[in-house]
């Protein structure tokens, strides 16, 4: 080996040492080890050792290596400063980014593992819909199989760092939960706050390239003018011969200020956000909605503020992905989507007041960050959030782990809870959404209502008296009962729903800007014609021009709506007869255990129980379906008499008919199948299937309450004596006078003839009274007869006396 030393490159010396240490140094003295050598080495020499360092932090992109486990460190473990110091965004992995940056390396990821619809559209020879991975092919499609990507050293770590999400957990399985104490958690959200800062700008690259500005920005260049103006439709056709070869463009320094912003955004998106279904991403193809925004962008008089064009490729037949985030994935998008709505809501006053409505050339003078925070949450994430939830509501199991997808949504549809200003000074019972949301909620329509739908159809599949359960249907309702937003929501579907012929009134010259003096139409007009176009525009973007538009307070919502208040209804009375049931169990069981009798599971804790199924939860779950209910009739101006009236109907036949009702089922190939519902009825002892002996009652299993000796002794001594006596005791019977009565309460009638039981004597309950009494076998025997001759005697008197009245 010493012969061969002197031949390697000192680069590949380095990496070669870094390797070597790898395996024998602790995770402390390399991140030492390595601080030193990014100050030290030139960016020639640490260029080979740059993609080896990703890998071995993020881990592998196929999953196999696990790199230094972000997603399982978190405080409590020993690594977590060391790691949180060498990568957080002013931090020793950040400078050799930068450093590299300055000299415009590039470094290679196969497509294969690009996010599904970037990957399709490559290999189909299409411009992909994100501008972050136009001009990078290499080699350009001549290898459609193995082709890369050539990714700039920001680019390249954030991918991997994005990546690192999604790639299967090396760590023990079953730790998928989602946490947000980790290292990655922390991380994407210190990451977020530096990148897109709320306040002030991004700090600037300590390295410069020898032009002494940073090196070209992710998408293709563009000037400060048209920034943003790049995510437009793409027509397929144009660009299918030439993508790969555009010329870059002379970046403007101005537009240059935030490339890393819009990079580091583009590749969450990118990554997190790319899960839909093949239909899906289809029907956001079709020429119709590309037309569509073409004409409607062509007719606007700002290109900034449009909602994002749907990708610009061809059917991508080949695509189809599996769906499966965690609940972590999950967690950290809506860390993002958080995130996002602080930064736009950051926007100065002044740059607000010019609506983004306003013409593009009144926002010349705003800083490129002021620009991004005013279209960042609509031209980057909308859409793809919009695909994200959707799937999620119709695919995530129908269990307690959907709160994070939830909370994700409630985020979203909320952005006045995140502008920093007065979050903790209003109460919360009269909650308002201020006025200037109305656009969001407009232009945002069908993330409340269609998936408002989706979660409707969620709800009424999920066992309500789960308190889990209840509380996410007490959130929905709560938010949605903000006051406003019902009536911000039913306008919106009234912008969508105004007739096409209302809007080709307008003349070529009515696109100009009010102060232009273009247009005849009034100005309170032609916001109106605005707004129709955007929410138009919006649901025709989102699904497709030919959608089935269906309203959230129209009739069918309506009548789910209904079904579901029924079932928060009889939730309701379900948990209320269980809290009761579980408070009577323990006053029961704790008298009748002193004789030895409780039935068992009598206080509603059961193998396998949750905790939340306690007296206390279940009046806590109570609680929340009540202020459910209660949001929901406000929202839906249902009649609260009406609900009221259902509730009481409800309540008196779960009343009258409770002994005799059956558990909740439904009727399955094989008869009735007990829902999660009957099954809770079962175990908490509110409802039961009446099982009844259908052979001779003498020959029943013998049961835990009865001596089993005995049984087998007195069955065989009844036997004899029905035997020998069988002939005289028909006789009694049949007599029509007090004797044959008498004769006929002691005596069972069975198939031909009457027979003697002797069966009760060998209770264990009067074999316990005997004992009280401190009688000898024969004395207890001779009582229990001598009592039981006297029952037979009363009753049969009382019998005869009722039936004379």
């Amino acid at each position: 080996s010493s012969m061969a030393a002197p031949t390697l490159q000192p680069s590949n010396f380095l990496l070669t040492n870094l390797k070597a240490d790898s395996t024998t140094k602790t995770l402390l003295q390399r991140c030492q080890d390595l601080v030193k050598i990014i100050e030290d080495y030139p960016a020639k020499e640490l260029h080979p050792v740059f993609p080896w360092l990703v890998e071995s932090v993020f881990g592998s992109l196929d999953g196999v290596m696990a790199g230094w486990n972000l997603r399982l460190l978190n405080s409590r473990t020993n690594d977590y400063n060391v790691v949180m110091e060498f990568l957080s965004p002013g931090g020793p992995m950040m400078k050799l980014v930068y450093k590299l940056q300055a000299e415009e390396y590039k470094y290679e990821v196969p497509v294969s593992y690009l996010p599904g619809p970037v990957k399709a559209c490559i290999q189909e020879g299409v411009l992909p819909d994100c501008p972050l991975f136009h001009n990078k092919l290499h080699p350009p499609l001549s290898a459609l199989h193995n082709l890369n990507i050539a990714l700039n050293p920001f680019e390249f770590f954030m991918y991997n760092f994005a990546f690192c999400l999604i790639t299967p957990k090396g760590g023990p399985q079953g730790h998928q939960g989602g946490s947000t104490d980790t290292a990655y958690f922390v991380l994407v959200d210190s990451y977020l706050k530096y990148f897109l800062p709320v306040e002030g700008s991004v700090p600037a690259s300590p390295f410069s390239d020898s032009r002494g500005s940073v090196s070209a920005p992710s998408p293709s260049p563009r000037s400060a003018s048209v920034s943003f103006a790049g995510y437009g439709v793409h027509s397929p056709s144009l660009l299918k011969h030439h993508i790969f070869h555009q010329p870059p463009v002379n970046a403007d320094p101005a537009a240059q200020e935030i490339w890393r912003s819009e990079t580091l955004l583009q590749m969450f998106v990118e990554v997190w956000l790319h899960h839909y279904s093949l239909e899906m991403y289809q029907k956001l193809q079709s020429p119709q909605v590309k037309l569509a925004l073409l004409q409607y962008r062509l007719s606007m008089s700002s290109l900034l503020c449009q909602p994002q064009a749907p990708p610009g490729s061809g059917t991508l037949h080949s695509y189809q992905e599996p769906f499966s985030p965690t609940e972590e994935h999950v967690l950290v998008v809506r860390l993002l989507v958080k995130h996002l709505h602080a930064f736009s809501s950051s926007l100065k006053p002044e740059q607000l007041a010019s609506s983004p409505s306003a013409h593009s050339h009144s926002h010349a003078h705003a800083s490129p960050l002021e620009e991004f925070k005013r279209v960042v949450v609509q031209r980057f994430v909308q859409q793809k959030l919009y695909l994200f939830l959707q799937h999620c509501f119709s695919h995530w199991p129908l269990d307690a782990s959907f709160r994070a997808v939830l909370e994700t949504w409630l985020s979203y549809i909320q952005p006045w809870r995140y502008t920093g200003e007065k979050s903790s000074c209003s109460p919360e019972p009269t909650r308002t959404v201020p006025d200037k949301w109305e656009s969001f909620v407009q232009e945002n329509l069908l993330m409340y209502t269609k998936l408002f739908q989706g979660f409707l159809n969620r709800s009424v599949r999920t066992d309500l008296v789960n308190a889990r359960n209840a509380l996410m249907v007490f959130r929905v309702a709560k938010v949605l009962a903000q006051a406003n937003l019902p009536e911000m929501l039913q306008k919106g579907e009234q912008l969508f729903l105004e007739p096409e012929h209302v809007l080709h009134h307008r003349q070529p010259r009515g696109y100009l800007t009010p102060g232009q003096g273009g247009s005849y139409l009034s100005s309170r007009q032609r916001a109106m014609t605005d707004m129709v176009f955007k929410v138009k525009s919006h649901v025709y973007a989102f699904e497709g021009q030919d959608c089935q538009y269906s309203q959230m307070f129209g009739a069918e919502t309506r009548g789910a709506v209904m079904k579901l208040v029924q079932m928060i209804a009889r939730a309701r009375h379900t948990a209320q007869k269980m809290a009761l049931q579980s408070s009577q169990g323990a006053a029961s069981s704790s008298f009748l255990s002193w004789f030895g009798a409780a039935p068992p599971d009598l206080n509603g804790t059961f193998a396998g129980a949750e905790p939340e199924e306690s007296g206390e939860c279940l009046k806590k779950t109570h609680e929340l379906l009540e202020r459910a209910l209660e949001n929901l009739c406000h929202v839906f101006k249902l009649n609260q008499s009406q609900v009221t009236q259902l509730m009481s109907t409800l309540d008196s036949s779960q009343d009258e008919g409770n002994s005799g009702q059956l558990p909740d089922c439904i009727q399955g190939e094989d008869g009735l199948v007990l829902t999660d519902l009957g099954r809770r009825q079962i175990i908490s002892g509110l409802r039961r299937f009446e099982l009844r002996y259908q052979g001779d009652p003498e020959l029943q299993p013998i049961r835990s309450f009865e001596n089993a000796l005995l049984v087998r002794l007195l069955y065989r001594m009844a036997s004899a004596f029905n035997q020998k006596f069988g002939g005289h005791m028909d006789a009694l019977c049949s007599r029509p006078d007090f004797l044959g009565r008498l004769g006929r309460h002691y005596l069972s009638e069975e198939g031909p003839g009457s027979r003697l039981s002797l069966r009760p004597l060998a209770s264990y309950r009067n074999l316990l009274a005997a004992a009280l009494l401190s009688l000898g076998p024969l004395a207890s025997t001779l009582l229990i007869l001598a009592g039981t001759l006297l029952q037979g005697l009363l009753s049969t008197l009382l019998g005869d006396r009722l039936k004379r009245r």
